[in-house]
């Protein structure tokens, strides 16, 4: 079954919240070779105006694909996760990610086509705060390898 084209336009309901903790931040700076203390020490973080520990920018992945699996699990959408590639990531930060949030996202499907025999998808996920803060745009490209 080929990609549905019918969805692009599709806007998925907003996920259950993810509760971004300092222990999963310290996780994800290590794990990126990050070592600016902003993202460790609570003090330091707070010299620099932050409530608490901030993520690092690439960190709003972990939230925003947990959205995207909403489209690839959905199966009138038509994609085989066998055959999938990522193609692009992009974020546009309103303001970090910082200990203590918690945060929802929605997925928008942005584009549905076809190139060189292969299916694009762009999503955009809308991360925000329980109480409708924005805190980041994330954008994907997935490619959808055709049939051999």
């Amino acid at each position: 079954m080929p990609v549905n084209a019918d969805f692009q336009g599709r806007t998925y309901p907003p996920t259950q919240p993810y509760g971004v903790s300092a222990a999963k931040i310290r996780e994800f700076a290590e794990a990126v070779g990050s070592s600016d203390p902003v993202h460790t020490d609570p003090t330091v973080a707070r010299e620099r105006g932050y409530a608490d520990v901030i993520a690092p920018p690439t960190f709003a992945v972990l939230i925003a694909q947990q959205c995207d699996a909403q489209l690839i699990a959905d199966p009138e959408a038509g994609i085989d996760f066998s055959r999938v590639v990522h193609g692009e990531q992009k974020f546009v930060h309103h303001r970090p990610l910082t200990a203590g949030d918690s945060v929802v996202g929605t997925l928008h499907v942005d584009t549905v086509r076809e190139a060189g025999g292969h299916a694009m998808v762009t999503t955009r996920t809308e991360l925000a705060t329980e109480g409708g803060e924005p805190v980041c745009t994330a954008t994907s490209t997935i490619v959808i390898r055709g049939a051999e």
